[in-house]
């Protein structure tokens, strides 16, 4: 397991600290861009990755950490902790960067990802990442086990909330709806699924695989409060996943872009998991820099 780094916790607890709404957007814009460099420099060492979905859901990672969850990298098995689960495991480097940047290990591990010997692998695992709550990748199995979480904190009257991070692609995985009634029957409004809407899956649209569309009204039919939002809008990101609907589960559709923050990757396919060539990164890294 490797260990926190304290430096670093404390530099996030003071963007965590902040509560002026235009420093904080600031300040969570330059941490997310910070992690996209981050993340495509650990893609183009390795030589794989799935950089379209991490470039899509960073914002939403990064303002969950930075303004919602209530967890202690110094303390990551704290019981009354908020829980993250990311559903869409084949992303572990937006996750990695993001609980790097949150100080629950040192940035320099990142440096490890996908190599022999590394804590980092392709999928998150729990037994070697601090911050990781569940091993996933297999998709279509974040929500119900979200589901069985939340029901624990329930039963253990603790104060946790359950969120979890699934793939718009990950929902034709029938799992999700078994998930998603039971969550509905038992009232678990300590239970917010985010679906990273960016349309795109492996190969295809998500549209032109199996639609998903209209996707808010299915969550209506299973019980839940649904909210759309911006994906990429930090201060309505922050208030949508601080709001709780009493008795009921919560779905935030968060629309993004496949790619986001990249000129040549926006919205194109082919970046699921393709990796950038040396001019393309030295691109990527200049325009994200801005």
């Amino acid at each position: 397991m490797l260990a926190p780094d304290l430096e670093q916790a404390a530099r996030w607890r003071h963007v965590t600290a902040i509560s002026d709404p235009q420093v904080l957007t600031e300040s969570l814009r330059r941490a997310a861009n910070a992690s996209r460099a981050t993340t495509l420099q650990m893609v183009s060492a390795a030589r794989l990755g799935h950089l379209g979905g991490d470039m899509s859901v960073l914002d939403v990672l990064t303002t969950l950490y930075g303004s919602v969850l209530r967890v202690d990298p110094e303390n990551p098995e704290w019981p009354e902790r908020d829980r993250l689960i990311m559903s869409k495991g084949h992303c572990s480097e937006a996750l990695y960067a993001t609980l790097a940047w949150a100080g629950f290990f040192s940035p320099d591990e990142l440096r490890t990802f996908d190599r022999p010997g590394s804590a980092l692998n392709g999928h998150p695992n729990r037994t070697y990442v601090p911050g990781v709550e569940t091993n996933t990748g297999a998709l279509g199995h974040g929500l119900p086990v979200g589901v069985g979480v939340a029901v624990g904190a329930k039963l253990q009257q603790l104060p946790s909330r359950v969120f979890v991070v699934l793939g718009d692609g990950e929902l034709q995985e029938g799992s999700n709806w078994e998930a998603a009634m039971t969550a509905a029957h038992r009232g678990l409004d300590n239970l917010t699924a985010i679906v990273d809407r960016n349309r795109l899956q492996q190969g295809a649209r998500t549209e032109d695989t199996a639609s998903l569309d209209p996707l808010a009204e299915k969550w209506r039919a299973f019980g839940w409060n649904v909210v759309e939002v911006d994906g990429h809008d930090h201060l309505g990101l922050r208030d949508a996943l601080i709001a709780v609907a009493a008795g009921r589960p919560t779905c935030l559709i968060a629309e993004t872009v496949k790619g986001k923050g990249i000129s040549f990757m926006e919205d194109r396919v082919e970046w699921h998991h393709k990796v950038p060539t040396a001019d393309q990164l030295a691109t990527a890294l200049e325009e994200l820099s801005r």
